[in-house]
């Protein structure tokens, strides 16, 4: 595992690569901003805002969402993956909204999580982009990059790794870490193919030495 000082490295390296990294789901308000991490799951950001382009245009409140029929919303976003139960999921959220906390969205994560559809990691994205509350927001690309780099164990789980990452960054420095850990993941260490012959990082990524290692011996044969 990664010293302070090593993490402290990395931090640095990944502000250097992506110092305007930022929330790329596409929203004017936290209630637009809420609708949008639900789709996304599971789904990359660009397919949801492209489907958003047009719902955000028929849909601006949580009335609208429950005016339609299940059946309409789920047309309406139905080249997302898992659409029929997001479409539950946001009729119920918007009914939640309404009847608990009169159509706005609470700005606590320890509220966010009772809407339906809303997880720890939705919640902390919301909470950090739309309230400006710090938060780390751990997903799939936060978890991959933690563990190559090893600031996280491999078996840690998902709330293991942001526990972690809230004892090893400081707190201020949590929501930007959260959105440059992201594009450092999505177009730089990416899952399958990662740019380590010219990552910053790889003089103290040992899963990057080894692929490195990999790839020579490969070259060899």
């Amino acid at each position: 595992m990664l010293n302070k000082k090593q993490v402290r490295y990395c931090l640095d390296a990944m502000e250097e690569m992506f110092p305007e990294a930022e929330c790329e789901l596409v929203h004017d308000n936290p209630f637009e901003l809420v609708i949008a991490v639900v789709l996304s799951a599971q789904c990359t950001d660009a397919l949801v805002n492209k489907v958003t382009k047009d719902l955000f245009k028929k849909y601006k409140t949580p009335e609208d969402y429950l005016a339609v029929s299940l059946e309409e919303l789920q047309q309406d976003i139905r080249s997302i993956g898992l659409y029929r139960n997001k479409a539950k999921n946001i009729r119920k959220l918007c009914q939640m909204l309404i009847e608990e906390y009169g159509g706005e969205v609470p700005s606590t994560q320890e509220e966010l999580v009772k809407l339906a559809g809303v997880g720890r990691k939705t919640a902390n994205v919301v909470a950090s982009v739309a309230f400006n509350e710090p938060a780390i927001a751990v997903d799939t690309h936060v978890e991959r990059v933690s563990k190559r780099l090893a600031i996280c164990r491999w078996k840690d789980s998902v709330l293991e790794v942001e526990k972690t990452l809230m004892q090893k960054v400081p707190k201020e420095e949590w929501s930007q870490t959260h959105h440059r850990m992201i594009f450092f993941g999505r177009y730089h260490c990416k899952a399958k193919n990662p740019n380590c012959s010219e990552c910053k990082l790889l003089d103290i990524c040992r899963e990057g030495q080894k692929r490195m290692k990999a790839r020579k011996l490969d070259l060899e044969v």
